[in-house]
């Protein structure tokens, strides 16, 4: 649930930042007409988001390095189309560059969502559902972190939009958007070089690429690579900068009021716009903490812990029941004459004198192991909860299974079952 909340917020922060500031600029300048023509283009780019998703997940006649090669152009083009245009315009509906100011709003808006909205749109496609369907848990779970991040970007539009709209310098959204926009096409330029470093002959580059040549090419691939989160960050910033002007002056009453029935009006109004000036605050920092704290708690490393011992007869490992018979999971590991590190776990099953044993690793999520956490038994690569009962059994994220025998008050492992069992851990 936690990794498609992150990652969408991720995926369509700048984007729903820039959309919305586009849509509070054009209504600002150019009034009616202005959010008309601009949304007709944030449908144009839904719509579009919505098939490109279909298609990209239904078959196999896009290529997503190639495509986005191509969307990364465009943006940059229509940033410089905007830019212009709406120097040229200025607040005149009418004129011609008006209108093309709007029009290039409109193209921008749709081009990044269609960059980056069917990535997010087509996550339900990838949902780990173990086999059990749409209706099960593990479906219903992914599907609630991805659809609330939806709404909290949906608040977070709105919130921002009232605020850019209602601000009384009415060039400070106009200013942030044009820094936002820049900053991103910047970005869009750096990835436009990534097929150059790759090679990409499709693209009709030399094949004979000298790195030494082209080490700039590099040196911007790599900063979009390694610090995309600075651009997220820079956008954020420059919201938190938006939003704390607007609260900023409706702290006092600046308007001129003739009676006391006029001052509590503004009063209330200036109350108003603190609050959804509070909200926005709110919500970006929902953002921005979905983006680090969430992300870095959902994304942590979890150790997996130390293998135990146990003893070693005649071509069998044998191990104690009483050190295994506390419910809780234990890790062993058998390193083969090969020198595969094979390991297996055993935890006793619950109100049962059985035990659940099996290699540490899954033939779905491979050998990234199992983890015990408040008496839950955890894959590490998936984060799904097995059901200890059913540890043993063959199917979805079990543990492979794995033979033995109790003997003796221990489990019994044959060292030839073990080492049928290295191609796993390979």
């Amino acid at each position: 649930m936690l990794k498609y909340i992150w990652m969408v917020i991720q995926d369509l922060f700048v984007t729903v930042t820039l959309v919305t500031l586009i849509h509070a600029v054009l209504d600002t300048r150019f009034g009616r007409s202005g959010r008309k023509i601009h949304r007709f283009g944030i449908l144009a780019g839904i719509l579009c988001s919505i098939a490109l998703a279909i298609v990209k997940n239904t078959t196999n006649k896009i290529v997503s390095s190639r495509w986005n090669h191509k969307i990364y152009i465009v943006i940059v083009v229509s940033t410089l189309a905007f830019l212009v245009f709406s120097l040229l315009a200025g607040k005149r509906e009418k004129h011609a560059a008006g209108i093309l100011t709007c029009i290039s709003g409109a193209a921008l808006s749709a081009v990044w969502i269609l960059y980056s909205l069917p990535g997010s749109i087509a996550y339900p496609f990838t949902f780990n559902t173990m086999g059990n369907g749409y209706w099960s848990g593990y479906f219903m779970t992914r599907l609630a972190g991805w659809l609330l991040a939806y709404l909290v970007l949906l608040i977070y539009a709105a919130l921002l939009f009232k605020c850019a709209s209602h601000i009384r310098k009415k060039n400070l959204p106009y200013v942030i958007l044009i820094i936002i926009s820049v900053v991103n096409a910047l970005f869009c330029v750096c990835r436009f070089f990534v097929p150059w470093v790759n090679r990409a002959k499709w693209l009709g580059w030399p094949v004979a690429y000298n790195k030494d040549d082209h080490a700039w090419a590099a040196d911007l691939v790599r900063i979009s690579t390694d610090h995309t989160m600075v651009f997220i960050w820079v956008t954020a910033l420059l919201v938190l900068l938006l939003l704390a002007m607007f609260f900023a002056e409706n702290v006092h009453v600046k308007d001129l009021y003739d009676n006391p029935a006029q001052l509590r009006k503004l009063r209330a109004g200036n109350r108003s716009r603190r609050r959804q000036a509070a909200a926005l605050l709110c919500c970006l920092a929902m953002t921005v903490l979905s983006m680090s704290v969430v992300k870095a708690y959902d994304t942590r490393e979890v150790v997996l812990s130390e293998p135990e011992t146990y003893t070693v007869e005649d071509g069998r490992i044998l191990i104690p029941m009483d050190i295994v018979n506390d419910g809780h999971l234990h890790r062993f590991e058998y390193r083969t004459d090969n020198e595969i590190n094979v390991r297996w776990i055993v935890v006793r099953k619950p109100g049962s004198a059985s035990f659940g044993v099996g290699f540490d690793a899954c033939e779905v999520c491979g050998n990234a192991g199992y983890y015990e956490n408040n008496g839950k038994v955890i894959c590490k690569r998936c984060d799904v909860v097995m059901n200890i009962n059913t540890i043993g059994f063959k199917g979805g994220c079990n543990p492979i299974p794995l033979a033995y025998q109790a003997e003796d008050g221990n489990l019994v492992f044959s060292i030839e079952d073990l080492e049928a069992g290295e191609k796993e851990f390979k």
